[in-house]
Formats: C-alpha cells, structure tokens, sequence
C-alpha cells in the first residue's frame, strides 16, 4: 500500500455525524468485554485443544499481547478523534482515500459474512430444544428481532448486548470458579482425577509440536474478533474521551480470566486428548463435572454469543455503509437517521444480505460456513493492520507539528505497533499452511479486485468522493434526523 506524505493525505472531515451519544459506561464497558468473548472461545477452542494441547494456552496468551498492542494502538486514534467511522476515517486521513475506501468496504463485508453465520449458527443451537423447528424459520426470527432492535435506538443495542455479555461472563466465571473449586476440594465425579499436572505430562506441554502450535494461530485470532468493535462505538459513546481508554485498559484483565484463566482450568479438569473437533471445551468439562443439564447452559451460552455476535454486525455494518455514504463511497440514500437517529437505510441493506445467510441455510453445506469465518478473520486482520499503520503515520504527524499529541499514549509507541504488525503477516502466512483455511487467501484477492474495480469507476463517476472533497454529504439535513 503506497502511503502518501502526510501533508498530501486526505484531510479529516468534521465528526459530527449527526448520531445519538446514547451509549453509557456500562454498555461501553460490557460490550468491549463481550467484544472479547464469541464463539471462537466457547466452539473454536475445542478445535485447537485437539490440534495443539496445553500449549494453546501459550497461542491464546501471545496472541492476546498483540491484540493488546492493537487496541492501545486505536486508543491513541480514538482520543485524538472519536468517530463511528473509525478505522476507515483513520485510514483516509493517515494512509490516503483509497485505503478508507477499502477499510470501510472490507470491514462491512466482515460483519456481514459473520452475520450470516452467527445467525444461522444460532438457528442451529435452538434445535437442540425445539428439533421440530424449521432452521430457516429461526434465522430469520432471530434476525427480525435484532434488525428492530438496531432501528429503534443506539441505547436499547447497548442494552441487548449489555446482557448478552452479562451471560457470557456469568458461565465463564462460574466456570473457573467451579473448576477450582474440583481442583482445590476434589468434589464430583472430576475430582479424582482433575490435577495441573494435566497441563505437562499428557505428552507435555506441547504434545504435537511448536509447529502444530503455530497452526492454531488463525484460529486463536478469529477467537479475538470482535475486540476492536469498541472503535465503531466511538461516535455515540456518552463521554468518549473517557469510557474507551478505561475499556481497553481492561483488556488484558479480560483475556487473562477469560481465555487463560478459562482454558487452564478446563485443561486441568479434563485431559487435552479427550477433546474433539467441533465439541466445544466447556460442554466437556461440565460433563466431566457431572452438573445437571451443563450441555444445555452451554447450549444457551452459545446461543447467546450467537447472537451477541450478530447484534454487533447490524450496527457495525450501518454505521460503516453509512460512513461510506457520507464519504460519497456508497449510495447516498443511506445516509439518512431515522427519527432515533439510527442510520436506518444503511442498516436494512445490511440486514437484508445478513438474510442471506437464511437461504444458504437451506442450500450450503456445512463447510461453507467454516470458510466463512476464515474469510473474516482474513478481513480482521486487515482492519488491525490498518490500525497499527495508520497510528504510526498519526505519532509521524504529532511529532513534526502537524497534529496534537494523544492524551492515551500507547506503550513502547510505534516499535510494538510495528512487532504486531509484523505478526499479523506471520498469521497470514500461517494461514496458508492450514487446509481447511486457505481458501480465505483465495478468496480476498477476488475481493480486493472487486475493490479495485469499483474504485476505478467511482474515480470516473464521482471524482470527488476519491479526493476527499465530497463534504456535501457529510451533513444530515435535521429534516432526515
């Protein structure tokens, strides 16, 4: 990617954007907890025990370094201008108008593919109460229900994913603590045999190899999906200068209780051989336990990740078609709020190719949508870079005049930017290595083509929109708010 001097780049567009600051600290705080936490850890995370042993413990703890280094990273962007647009603002104001285009386009598109899955994932899940249920039917309920929710306010969200996470904490705390409690007191039927020795004598610590453990790096950062969500927020954040950076300074909180904490006491309850592709590890250590209907808590657990996950699509992806809208990038109809000042046409579009995944419900296999969730963490992992590239062009531009300096400085500055950059190529790498998961690398040329070419006609079309000069859209007549 070709980055322009700074002083040629795009200038930054005003940030009023018209939207509701109807998010509070406690919504902030959670929905960048449950961020962390998906069906990458509660289903995923069984997969790689398989393929790795005890030492995904050590994949799930670098990994959540560098997501760490990510994080602080858009920290310093956030405080320095809080839009919803985030990471495709940053990268038109830092690395040029044509990576925003991509960044916004490719960040929808995430969402979106993970919307398709995540609902019909969940559609999936309800089966296991109610068989007799066509699975089209429950994807589509569950999407009409979240679709209304997303329309009628940015606070009633909030609320919903407020108590979606509540529900993932809840069982994963209640799942350490159990567990501890096996390995302290040796009650139920696990107690006999549940030890830390689990962790270094079934074949020790790394059972298949350092090789193996590497492999399962795609997977872990698919587990981390989702944690920069708290970026999109920043728009309609209550008081963002102070509820983000005190959401990313828990991060490391979060991934030390809820994936080390988490995976450490399941891997001492129950050995890592006994784990099986496809099952998730917290439905085998409450069987291991013994505790009355566990697979079914686990069941809804998941279910509500499930949701979780797709209730965090349909704003995301409104608030980022809409941004391409007011950048000229998109149609321009969806630039318009509702009377909740939600971007209500930008969110049906969403919606409506999210429905898609209601029909490929009753047409794909079951590969399609492992495929999928590699294609986003492909595109996440694209979003992350352009974190880190467009924090080291803004710490450039603070340190030759040209910009203030951050009030959320992040840590080591642009030298661990740089290193978790240069991991995120290595995942990329790994990836390739992977099978079941190259077909991502296949995939995103198509779609950066895609790109290329409707950058190319809207270079034509509407050369302002490439230039950054197209700020006749960026204010919403009240009448449309």
């Amino acid at each position: 990617m070709a980055v322009p001097p700074y002083d040629e780049v795009v200038d930054p567009t005003p940030d009023d954007e018209g939207y509701e600051r109807g998010l509070n600290s406690r919504q902030i705080q959670m929905i960048a907890i449950g961020g962390a936490i998906g069906t990458g850890l509660f289903l995923g995370a069984g997969t790689a025990i398989s393929k790795a042993g005890p030492s995904l413990i050590l994949s799930y703890a670098i990994a959540g370094v560098v997501i760490f280094v990510i994080m602080r990273a858009l920290g310093e962007l956030l405080t320095y201008r809080p839009v919803s647009g985030s990471f495709a603002e940053y990268a038109r104001e830092f690395l040029g108008p044509f990576a925003g285009y991509v960044t916004g386009w490719t960040y929808w598109l995430f969402w979106v593919v993970t919307g398709m899955a995540e609902t019909t994932a969940a559609a999936v899940y309800v089966r296991y109460w109610a068989p007799g249920i066509p699975q089209w039917l429950s994807a589509l309920v569950f999407l009409v229900i979240l679709y209304g929710a997303n329309l009628i306010s940015v606070s009633l969200f909030g609320e919903i994913e407020f108590w979606f996470s509540m529900v993932k904490v809840t069982a994963i705390v209640a799942m350490i603590l159990i567990g501890i409690g096996v390995l302290v007191f040796g009650f139920s039927k696990a107690g006999d045999t549940a030890s830390l020795t689990h962790l270094w004598q079934d074949g020790g610590f790394f059972p298949k190899g350092v090789h193996a453990t590497l492999l399962t790096l795609q997977i872990v950062m698919f587990a981390y999906l989702g944690v920069e969500l708290v970026g999109v927020t920043a728009g309609e954040s209550e008081n963002p200068e102070k509820t983000l950076p005190r959401a990313i300074n828990t991060l490391p909180l979060r991934i030390v209780l809820f994936y080390i904490g988490a995976l450490t006491v399941i891997l001492s309850l129950v050995p890592w051989t006994e784990f099986q592709p496809g099952v998730s590890p917290f439905v085998a250590a409450f069987g291991k336990i013994g505790i009355p209907a566990g697979a079914g808590i686990i069941n809804f657990v998941v279910l509500t990740a499930a949701l979780s996950s797709c209730n965090s699509g349909m704003y995301s992806t409104g608030r980022m078609l809409r941004d391409l809208a007011l950048r000229g990038q998109a149609p321009s109809a969806v630039t318009r709020l509702n009377g909740h000042r939600s971007p209500a046409l930008a969110i049906t579009a969403s919606a409506l190719l999210m429905g898609l995944g209601v029909l490929l419900n009753a047409v794909a296999p079951g590969k399609a949508f492992e495929y999928i969730t590699s294609v986003a963490t492909v595109c996440g992992i694209w979003t992350w870079g352009v974190i880190l590239l467009s924090q080291y062009r803004y710490r450039t531009a603070w340190r030759g005049g040209h910009l203030p300096p951050p009030s959320f400085k992040a840590p080591g500055g642009s030298w661990t930017g740089l290193l978790a950059l240069a991991f995120l190529g290595l995942v990329v790498v790994l990836i390739g290595f992977d099978s079941d998961n190259r077909i991502s690398l296949y995939v995103f040329p198509v779609w950066a083509a895609l790109l290329v070419i409707g950058y190319q006609v809207l270079k034509r079309r509407r050369p302002e929109a490439v230039h950054g000069t197209a700020h006749d859209h960026l204010h919403v007549p009240k009448s449309e708010q």
